[in-house]
């Protein structure tokens, strides 16, 4: 996307000098050294991110009855959310889902940018607190330059193995708590830390802790500017419109250094002084002011660190800001546009029919398999039979009783049970047989539904399943 527009006659910008290998951010030999920031959108994010941990690390212990609140049990198919148990046979609930979280970020990315990125994205979020965590042991930026600089001595070795170690255990309480939605967290702990748990819950727990630890400890921007598909697609959803952090180069520009009590215009400067501090906080690296970049995450620590400096020169807030291309132009930006609508009603729209297809969810399911070697066989009184094998699917978490029934068909004997005793999470097979007098077949193929009823809850829930029964031939 290309960044903002400058109908001024072009200046010269001056630039403070630098290490050349420094400019190349996009080497990953090239470590960036992130400055600590505050401000409002510092603290935003921050308390975005405690409620979003919260969240990820609490959920799992919530008990549900005998089992947690949430559980993925991928051995057994079943996902249980709640009172809510979904079944392979649900698995077009999670389709639904997914494509409602794909057009909410289509929809929020055309609004508000990479809002997500910045404020709700894991790797943004466990990264910052490795660098918390960081500058806790190693101290501010200049310090931890310093001391990757300086030779291996007792303090360089103290200081490193703390903070390795204490990412280690971040990322291993991380992987804990991720695996905890796959395999009760009462259970978990207890077994992973005595021995007892299983191979795969090892091998997975370890992979996705040195998986958090490489992502947030080493490779931070690296998978922001290198790795994240959607840095790449994000400019189909942007437009002039999009809110994002942007620099007002019509009002910095000529940057330059100055004191606080000399007057930029008589010196012919804007009102950026050059500080290159807009740089040093910046998690990926770039430098907002040369323009809109995919590797901006929206995080806006640049715009309040500049508010922070404009304050102490006296100037103006706002010269980078949460703003947009068209505000950068001194338009005026419009929020109501076509592709907005179309991703806001597309979404209504799925989460409307996301509803109904919980809602729609039963506790029961029923499924008929006809018997395929044999298209009918005459029985010794001369009826016509068909063999099924009916599959009837407890969902529920309780042993319940099933009733089954035929329609289609006038006269008919069940060749059965008709009712059936399914424990709880259970599928249950039932071969059965449907015998007919040929007289009353009115058509060689009839179709047939079964019908499964049961009371589960003190609720009647009831499915059918459309088959065929085959005869010699009819009236």
């Amino acid at each position: 996307m290309a960044g903002p527009r400058n109908d001024a006659p072009a200046r010269p910008i001056k630039v403070q000098a630098a290490d050349p290998r420094k400019l190349d951010r996009f080497n990953p030999r090239n470590p960036i050294y992130v400055r600590k920031s505050s401000g409002e959108w510092t603290n935003l994010r921050r308390k975005m991110g405690w409620v979003f941990m919260a969240f990820f690390l609490l959920i799992p212990w919530i008990p549900w009855g005998d089992r947690p609140a949430i559980l993925f049990e991928l051995a057994s198919r079943k996902f249980y959310v709640f009172d809510l148990v979904i079944w392979p046979q649900d698995l077009m609930v999670l389709a639904f889902l997914f494509m409602i979280a794909a057009f909410a970020l289509f929809f929020f990315t055309t609004y508000l940018g990479r809002v997500w990125c910045g404020y709700t994205c894991p790797q943004t979020i466990w990264t910052f607190i490795f660098i918390w965590i960081e500058e806790k042991i190693e101290g501010a930026r200049n310090k931890r330059i310093k001391l990757d600089k300086a030779p291996w001595n007792t303090e360089k070795v103290i200081k490193k193995t703390s903070k390795h170690l204490a990412w280690f255990l971040v990322a291993l309480g991380t992987s804990l708590a991720f695996i905890s939605y796959f395999y009760p967290a009462t259970e978990l702990y207890i077994d992973f830390f005595t021995g007892q748990a299983s191979g795969t819950a090892y091998f997975w727990t370890l992979f996705f802790t040195f998986a958090t630890y490489g992502n947030a400890g080493w490779m931070r921007e690296i998978m922001c500017l290198h790795m994240c598909p959607y840095a790449r697609f994000q400019s189909v959803m942007f437009d002039k419109d999009t809110y994002l952090v942007g620099y007002d180069a019509t009002r910095g520009e000529t940057r330059g250094p100055r004191g606080r009590k000399q007057d930029p215009k008589a010196m012919g400067l804007g009102d950026c002084i050059d500080c290159n501090l807009c740089v040093q906080v910046c998690p990926t690296g770039i430098d907002i002011r040369n323009g809109l970049q995919y590797e901006c995450i929206n995080c806006g620590v640049c715009a309040e660190t500049c508010d922070d400096v404009m304050g102490k020169m006296g100037y103006d807030k706002g010269l980078i800001s949460y703003t947009t291309e068209r505000q950068l132009e001194g338009g005026s930006s419009k929020v109501m546009r076509p592709k907005l609508v179309g991703y806001g009603a597309a979404l209504i729209v799925m989460c409307i029919a996301f509803v109904f297809m919980v809602n729609a969810i039963k506790p029961l399911a029923l499924d008929v398999l006809r018997d395929r070697n044999m298209l009918y066989r005459e029985t010794n009184a001369g009826l016509i039979e068909n063999v099924y094998t009916l599959k009837v699917m407890n969902k529920s978490e309780k042993a319940v009783n099933f009733d089954l029934s035929l329609t289609g068909l006038d006269d008919f004997k069940w060749i059965g049970p008709q009712q059936l005793l399914v424990d709880a999470g259970e599928v249950a097979s039932l071969p059965i047989s449907i015998a007919v007098d040929p007289f009353d077949l009115k058509m060689p193929i009839m179709d047939v539904q079964f019908h499964l009823k049961a009371n589960i809850n003190n609720e009647e829930f009831s499915d059918q399943q459309d088959s065929r029964f085959i005869g010699a031939g009819g009236r």
